[in-house]
Protein backbone atom coordinates (compact mmCIF):
# COMPACT_ATOMS: atom_id res chain seq x y z
CA UNK A 1 0.00 0.00 0.00
CA UNK A 2 2.78 2.67 0.96
CA UNK A 3 4.76 1.36 -2.20
CA UNK A 4 1.24 2.29 -4.24
CA UNK A 5 0.81 5.63 -2.53
CA UNK A 6 4.48 6.67 -3.29
CA UNK A 7 4.33 5.18 -6.73
CA UNK A 8 0.96 7.19 -7.29
CA UNK A 9 2.83 10.90 -5.90
CA UNK A 10 5.80 10.08 -7.87
CA UNK A 11 4.02 10.04 -10.86
CA UNK A 12 2.15 12.48 -10.33
CA UNK A 13 4.78 14.86 -10.08
CA UNK A 14 5.19 17.39 -13.44
CA UNK A 15 8.30 15.56 -15.67
CA UNK A 16 11.24 17.73 -15.10
CA UNK A 17 10.84 17.76 -11.77
CA UNK A 18 10.73 14.77 -11.66
CA UNK A 19 13.76 14.04 -13.07
CA UNK A 20 15.65 16.61 -11.58
CA UNK A 21 14.91 15.71 -7.83
CA UNK A 22 15.57 12.11 -8.90
CA UNK A 23 18.73 12.76 -10.39
CA UNK A 24 19.51 14.39 -6.78
CA UNK A 25 18.84 11.62 -4.83
CA UNK A 26 20.50 9.04 -7.19
CA UNK A 27 23.58 11.36 -7.05
CA UNK A 28 23.40 11.32 -3.19
CA UNK A 29 22.60 7.65 -2.58
CA UNK A 30 25.81 6.61 -5.29
CA UNK A 31 27.82 9.03 -3.20
CA UNK A 32 26.74 7.23 -0.03
CA UNK A 33 27.07 3.55 -1.27
CA UNK A 34 30.64 4.59 -2.29
CA UNK A 35 29.60 4.04 -5.68
CA UNK A 36 30.95 7.72 -6.68
CA UNK A 37 33.05 10.14 -4.91
CA UNK A 38 32.36 13.65 -4.55
CA UNK A 39 35.59 14.24 -6.06
CA UNK A 40 34.14 13.08 -9.22
CA UNK A 41 31.67 15.20 -9.57
CA UNK A 42 32.70 18.49 -8.23
CA UNK A 43 33.01 22.13 -10.44
CA UNK A 44 36.42 22.37 -11.07
CA UNK A 45 37.48 24.31 -14.27
CA UNK A 46 40.68 23.04 -15.36
CA UNK A 47 39.90 19.32 -15.54
CA UNK A 48 36.58 20.62 -17.22
CA UNK A 49 37.80 22.52 -20.02
CA UNK A 50 41.37 21.00 -19.97
CA UNK A 51 40.73 17.19 -19.42
CA UNK A 52 37.28 17.28 -21.33
CA UNK A 53 35.22 15.73 -17.72
CA UNK A 54 32.25 17.55 -19.39
CA UNK A 55 29.85 15.85 -17.11
CA UNK A 56 31.29 18.47 -14.02
CA UNK A 57 28.94 20.88 -15.48
CA UNK A 58 25.92 18.86 -14.71
CA UNK A 59 27.42 16.76 -11.71
CA UNK A 60 27.95 19.69 -9.09
CA UNK A 61 24.30 20.54 -9.61
CA UNK A 62 23.13 16.96 -8.39
CA UNK A 63 25.39 16.94 -4.74
CA UNK A 64 23.48 18.17 -1.76
CA UNK A 65 26.40 16.57 0.70
CA UNK A 66 26.06 13.54 2.38
CA UNK A 67 22.36 12.58 3.62
CA UNK A 68 21.67 14.13 6.48
CA UNK A 69 19.61 17.42 7.87
CA UNK A 70 21.27 19.90 4.98
CA UNK A 71 20.58 17.36 1.98
CA UNK A 72 16.98 16.51 3.17
CA UNK A 73 16.66 20.51 4.00
CA UNK A 74 17.49 21.25 0.42
CA UNK A 75 15.52 18.53 -1.08
CA UNK A 76 12.44 19.65 0.37
CA UNK A 77 12.67 22.89 -1.27
CA UNK A 78 13.82 22.05 -4.51
CA UNK A 79 11.43 19.70 -5.03
CA UNK A 80 8.40 22.13 -3.59
CA UNK A 81 9.64 25.12 -5.58
CA UNK A 82 10.38 23.62 -8.43
CA UNK A 83 6.66 21.35 -8.78
CA UNK A 84 5.00 24.72 -8.24
CA UNK A 85 6.81 26.57 -10.79
CA UNK A 86 6.41 23.88 -13.42
CA UNK A 87 2.46 23.50 -12.30
CA UNK A 88 2.22 27.42 -12.13
CA UNK A 89 3.56 29.57 -14.19
CA UNK A 90 5.50 27.23 -16.41
CA UNK A 91 2.11 25.05 -16.48
CA UNK A 92 2.00 23.72 -20.51
CA UNK A 93 5.44 25.60 -20.89
CA UNK A 94 7.94 22.86 -20.28
CA UNK A 95 9.88 24.29 -22.97
CA UNK A 96 10.37 27.57 -21.08
CA UNK A 97 11.27 25.97 -17.79
CA UNK A 98 14.31 24.04 -18.99
CA UNK A 99 15.02 26.60 -20.49
CA UNK A 100 15.32 28.58 -17.68
CA UNK A 101 17.09 25.41 -15.71
CA UNK A 102 19.92 25.97 -19.05
CA UNK A 103 19.75 30.04 -18.52
CA UNK A 104 20.23 29.63 -14.74
CA UNK A 105 22.27 26.84 -14.97
CA UNK A 106 25.11 28.35 -17.22
CA UNK A 107 25.42 31.83 -15.22
CA UNK A 108 25.54 30.32 -12.20
CA UNK A 109 28.44 28.40 -14.02
CA UNK A 110 29.98 31.38 -15.61
CA UNK A 111 29.97 33.27 -11.73
CA UNK A 112 31.53 29.85 -10.47
CA UNK A 113 34.80 30.41 -12.85
CA UNK A 114 35.52 33.68 -10.72
CA UNK A 115 34.01 33.01 -6.78
CA UNK A 116 35.43 29.47 -5.05
CA UNK A 117 32.41 27.34 -5.24
CA UNK A 118 32.64 23.54 -6.09
CA UNK A 119 28.85 22.64 -5.87
CA UNK A 120 25.88 24.92 -6.92
CA UNK A 121 22.94 22.70 -6.29
CA UNK A 122 21.86 25.38 -3.26
CA UNK A 123 22.36 28.12 -5.33
CA UNK A 124 20.01 26.96 -7.89
CA UNK A 125 17.44 25.93 -5.38
CA UNK A 126 17.64 29.52 -4.15
CA UNK A 127 17.08 30.67 -7.58
CA UNK A 128 13.89 28.65 -8.11
CA UNK A 129 12.81 30.06 -4.31
CA UNK A 130 13.55 33.66 -5.38
CA UNK A 131 11.91 33.13 -8.58
CA UNK A 132 8.26 31.40 -7.55
CA UNK A 133 8.94 34.46 -4.59
CA UNK A 134 8.84 37.28 -7.07
CA UNK A 135 5.82 35.53 -8.81
CA UNK A 136 3.72 34.96 -5.76
CA UNK A 137 4.05 38.35 -4.37
CA UNK A 138 0.71 38.36 -1.55
CA UNK A 139 1.02 34.44 -0.23
CA UNK A 140 1.69 34.53 2.92
CA UNK A 141 4.43 32.87 4.89
CA UNK A 142 5.27 31.62 8.87
CA UNK A 143 9.04 30.33 9.41
CA UNK A 144 9.49 27.96 12.35
CA UNK A 145 6.41 29.42 13.60
CA UNK A 146 8.33 33.07 14.53
CA UNK A 147 8.63 35.09 11.67
CA UNK A 148 5.07 36.26 9.23
CA UNK A 149 6.38 38.13 6.08
CA UNK A 150 5.31 37.72 2.39
CA UNK A 151 6.94 35.81 -0.36
CA UNK A 152 9.13 37.85 -2.25
CA UNK A 153 11.02 38.01 1.43
CA UNK A 154 11.51 34.07 1.92
CA UNK A 155 14.93 34.11 -0.19
CA UNK A 156 16.51 36.40 2.05
CA UNK A 157 15.46 34.80 5.16
CA UNK A 158 16.79 31.57 4.13
CA UNK A 159 19.98 33.68 3.58
CA UNK A 160 19.54 35.00 7.08
CA UNK A 161 18.66 30.98 8.24
CA UNK A 162 22.19 29.73 6.40
CA UNK A 163 24.19 33.03 8.66
CA UNK A 164 22.86 31.81 11.66
CA UNK A 165 24.11 28.04 10.95
CA UNK A 166 27.36 29.57 9.69
CA UNK A 167 26.95 28.61 6.45
CA UNK A 168 28.61 30.28 3.32
CA UNK A 169 26.60 32.55 1.84
CA UNK A 170 28.12 33.01 -1.31
CA UNK A 171 26.22 30.22 -2.53
CA UNK A 172 22.94 31.89 -1.72
CA UNK A 173 23.81 35.04 -2.83
CA UNK A 174 24.40 33.68 -6.40
CA UNK A 175 21.43 31.86 -5.93
CA UNK A 176 19.44 35.01 -5.53
CA UNK A 177 21.38 37.19 -7.96
CA UNK A 178 20.85 34.63 -10.83
CA UNK A 179 17.52 34.63 -9.75
CA UNK A 180 16.59 37.96 -10.20
CA UNK A 181 18.36 38.62 -13.85
CA UNK A 182 16.14 35.78 -14.45
CA UNK A 183 13.00 37.04 -13.36
CA UNK A 184 14.09 41.09 -14.68
CA UNK A 185 14.60 39.43 -18.15
CA UNK A 186 11.56 37.93 -18.65
CA UNK A 187 9.15 39.41 -16.17
CA UNK A 188 10.42 43.11 -15.52
CA UNK A 189 11.76 44.68 -18.82
CA UNK A 190 9.26 43.24 -21.15
CA UNK A 191 6.70 45.03 -19.32
CA UNK A 192 8.87 48.48 -19.49
CA UNK A 193 7.70 50.72 -22.22
CA UNK A 194 10.32 49.95 -25.20
CA UNK A 195 10.72 46.02 -23.54
CA UNK A 196 10.65 43.33 -25.29
CA UNK A 197 11.53 39.13 -24.17
CA UNK A 198 14.81 38.53 -24.49
CA UNK A 199 14.59 35.09 -23.20
CA UNK A 200 13.11 32.72 -25.96
CA UNK A 201 13.47 28.89 -25.76
CA UNK A 202 14.98 27.23 -28.93
CA UNK A 203 12.13 26.12 -31.34
CA UNK A 204 14.27 21.79 -30.75
CA UNK A 205 13.18 22.17 -26.90
CA UNK A 206 9.62 23.69 -27.91
CA UNK A 207 9.28 20.10 -30.06
CA UNK A 208 10.84 18.14 -27.38
CA UNK A 209 9.21 19.37 -24.23
CA UNK A 210 5.44 20.95 -25.20
CA UNK A 211 2.35 19.38 -25.39
CA UNK A 212 -1.24 20.60 -25.72
CA UNK A 213 -2.06 21.89 -22.35
CA UNK A 214 -4.72 19.94 -20.22
CA UNK A 215 -7.24 22.65 -20.01
CA UNK A 216 -6.75 25.65 -22.16
CA UNK A 217 -8.91 28.11 -20.26
CA UNK A 218 -6.57 27.10 -17.08
CA UNK A 219 -5.02 30.59 -15.65
CA UNK A 220 -2.92 29.64 -12.91
CA UNK A 221 -3.10 32.48 -9.89
CA UNK A 222 -0.38 33.01 -7.34
CA UNK A 223 -1.89 31.51 -4.36
CA UNK A 224 -3.29 28.48 -6.56
CA UNK A 225 -0.32 26.41 -5.32
CA UNK A 226 1.05 27.11 -1.67
CA UNK A 227 4.17 25.99 -0.79
CA UNK A 228 6.20 24.80 1.72
CA UNK A 229 5.27 23.31 5.42
CA UNK A 230 4.77 24.27 8.96
CA UNK A 231 7.86 24.77 10.82
CA UNK A 232 7.75 23.91 14.27
CA UNK A 233 3.72 22.90 13.88
CA UNK A 234 3.18 18.55 14.77
CA UNK A 235 5.24 16.58 12.38
CA UNK A 236 5.56 19.05 9.55
CA UNK A 237 8.72 20.45 8.43
CA UNK A 238 9.28 23.59 6.30
CA UNK A 239 7.78 26.85 5.52
CA UNK A 240 4.22 27.71 5.48
CA UNK A 241 2.28 30.25 3.45
CA UNK A 242 -1.47 31.43 3.40
CA UNK A 243 -3.58 33.15 0.75
CA UNK A 244 -3.19 36.93 1.45
CA UNK A 245 -6.98 38.22 0.47
CA UNK A 246 -4.96 41.98 -0.74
Amino acid sequence: MAYQTFHSEYMQMPIVTRAYTTACVLTTLAVQLDVITPFQLYFNPELIFQRYQLWRLITNFLFFGTIGFNFFFNMIFTYRYCRMLEEGSFRGRSADFVFMFIFGGALMTIIALFVNLVFLGQAFTIMLVYIWSRRNPYVRMNFFGLLTFKAPFLPWVLFGFSLMLGNSVMVDLVGIAVGHVYYFLEDVFPEQPGGFRILKSPGFLKTIFDGPVDDPNYQPLPEDRPGGFNWGEGEQVGVDNNDDNQ
